[in-house]
Order: C-alpha cells, then sequence, then structure tokens
C-alpha cells in the first residue's frame, strides 16, 4: 500500500496490527505514531481534535477497565490508498470494571461491549475517526441505568457540550454506495422507519440483530419493535446516510458497513421517558450480513447514555462547543 510501511499486506491487516500494538500490547506512544497530529474524532457525546484527547482517553478507559480487549469481529474496507481508506471496525470487547473512571468506583464486574470505530487512514496514519460504543451495555452490566450515568456525565461536563465535527481531510470524500446489496440494504432500512413491514422482504426470518445495551432481537417482529420504540420517541426523524458500502466476500455473506445520523425533537414518551422537546442527534453504525438477498445477521450501534443526556439537558446549556473523545 503506497505511503503505509512495508510490513502492512493491506488496511485490514493495518488496522488489525495496530489496533493489537496499542490496546493489547499497551504500547501507548504508538498513538503518536498511527494517528495523524490534527486527527479529528468523534463519538456520540464528544469531538476532539488532535493526538493527545485520544491518549488520555485511551488512559482512562485503561485506568477503569484494566484488563480490556480488544477482539476484532470485522474489518470492512472501503476506499483506496491515493484518497484514503475508510475501515469500519467492529470489536467485541470482555474487560473487568476494576478501577475508578467514567461509571463511577469499580464494581469489580465483568463486562462485554462492542464498539465500531470507521477510520480515514492515509500515509500510514488514522486522520479521521467516527467512533460509537454501546456505553449503556457497560452501564447495564455493572448494575446502572444509563440515564442514571448520562445524568452524572452532565453534571460533570456542566450540560451537552458537543462541537461541530470538521470535516475529513481531502482528498478523502465519505462513499456512500449508489446502488448494490449497500444500497439496497440503506433503502429497505429508511423505508421501514416510514413502514416497518416494507422491510420484512429483505429479512430472514432468522435474522439475529445485535442491540443497544448488549440486547438481541431474534426475528423481524423482535428487530421491528427496537426501530418502533426509537421512532415513537424521535418521530420527526431526519435521517442521513453519511457513508455506505458493500462488501462481497467468496464463500461468505457479503458485508454491509453504514454510518447514519439521525435528528429529532424528543416528542413521543416511552424510550427516553415524558417527551421534553429537547433535539436529539444519534450518531449511528450498522454492520449486516447479506446472503442470497436476505439480511442474515445485523450490529445496530448507538450509545443510548449520548441520547438520555440530551434528553436531560437543560436547554440553557446546549450547545456549549467543548468536549473530549473517549479511545477505541
Amino acid at each position: 500500500m503506497k505511503g503505509f510501511d512495508a510490513e502492512f499486506h493491506d488496511l485490514d491487516h493495518y488496522i488489525r496490527v495496530i489496533t493489537d500494538r496499542i490496546w493489547e500490547g499497551r504500547r501507548l506512544d504508538d498513538i503518536r505514531r498511527y494517528y495523524g497530529t490534527d486527527c479529528a474524532v468523534e463519538t456520540p457525546s464528544s469531538v476532539s481534535i488532535g493526538i493527545e484527547p485520544v491518549m488520555e482517553g485511551t488512559r482512562k478507559t485503561l485506568q477503569a477497565f484494566p484488563d480490556r480487549r480488544l477482539l476484532a469481529e470485522d474489518v470492512i474496507i472501503s476506499g483506496d490508498e491515493d484518497r484514503g481508506f475508510l475501515s469500519s471496525h467492529r470489536i467485541f470487547s470482555p474487560m473487568t470494571h476494576a478501577g475508578p473512571g467514567a461509571f463511577g468506583p469499580p464494581t469489580g464486574r465483568p463486562v462485554h461491549v462492542r464498539t465500531v470505530a470507521d477510520c480515514v487512514c492515509l500515509n500510514n496514519r488514522i486522520v479521521h475517526e467516527w467512533l460509537v460504543r454501546d456505553q449503556a451495555a457497560i452501564a447495564r452490566a455493572i448494575g446502572r441505568h444509563e440515564r442514571d450515568v448520562a445524568q452524572d456525565w452532565l453534571d460533570a461536563a456542566m450540560g451537552w457540550n458537543k462541537p461541530a465535527m470538521p470535516p475529513a481531510p481531502a482528498p478523502y470524500r465519505s462513499w456512500v454506495e449508489p446502488s448494490g446489496p449497500g444500497a439496497d440494504y440503506a433503502q429497505a432500512w429508511l423505508d421501514g422507519l416510514k413502514q416497518p413491514s416494507d422491510q420484512q422482504a429483505r429479512l430472514s426470518p432468522d435474522v439475529i440483530c445485535a442491540l443497544p445495551g448488549a440486547a438481541v432481537a431474534v426475528g423481524a417482529t423482535s428487530r421491528s419493535a427496537f426501530w418502533s420504540s426509537l421512532l415513537q420517541a424521535l418521530p420527526s426523524a431526519q435521517v442521513t446516510i453519511e457513508h455506505l458500502v458493500s462488501v462481497p466476500r467468496e464463500g461468505r455473506a457479503t458485508a454491509v458497513a453504514m454510518r447514519w445520523r439521525w435528528r429529532s425533537a424528543h416528542e413521543g414518551a416511552g424510550r427516553y421517558g415524558p417527551p421534553t422537546g429537547r433535539e436529539v442527534e444519534i450518531l449511528g453504525i450498522t454492520h449486516a450480513e447479506i446472503e442470497h438477498g436476505l439480511v442474515m445477521r445485523e450490529w445496530v450501534l448507538i450509545d443510548e447514555v449520548a441520547n438520555w443526556m440530551q434528553v436531560l439537558t437543560p436547554r440553557m446549556a446546549a450547545g456549549k462547543a467543548t468536549g473530549k473523545a473517549a479511545g477505541n
């Protein structure tokens, strides 16, 4: 790969190796080697610029979860060496809440959580990143509700303080597949938000869907209940797809990676309590596997703690422009 160290066979190999070195090998100084000086990182609750916030977030995560592992479930690649690659890296992390941190005093409880990191990679460095972790899964594993964690974080930050994410550096441009399995999948999902039955034909009867809070839905009806609950709470949804790619794999299912943004006022009761009228923005990343035209498996990553923070924050606190990012 042009611009990358000769040891890396392809981008999949690059992502897996540097993740292993930084996290499994605890080589945190390698962040300076593999992240761009001005790398912007967006999570559902923060935006940061530069290497130091990445270093700080990684240290704090390891302080709270010192035995954390990052097990790669998939790396879905798009782009090229000239304009920049994008790796959509789905990670499963077993760990123990053994230290103090953002989730409070250590409980000693085991935690299992998924994360997806969308990284723009150019010339041997990550130069832009979107990171979504299932924070609700961590909260529930240690015996807390994500609403209560959200209130703690709001109190610590003195309100909702997320600035705008700058655009990815040129020459990279996000890819949204215009036709093919990914485009068909995305259109069925968008149609399903308006009329759930419209999506049923593209789902396996036994579709398995990993959902926020470490929940699992099996079958189209169970899966639909999740989206219905989100729509009930946030009904005036304006949804934008920011990245979409499908990757056919010989002898395996076609992989789809889709990053999306959902904006709506909190106008409905249910998932996030009584309606508050607060504006909520969800940064989500979905992975799916498609066989014979049917969605067989799906992973939906959103951060319910960030959603609750937006619902709970006082109106006067919204819109402040500070924030820090966490590590992968």
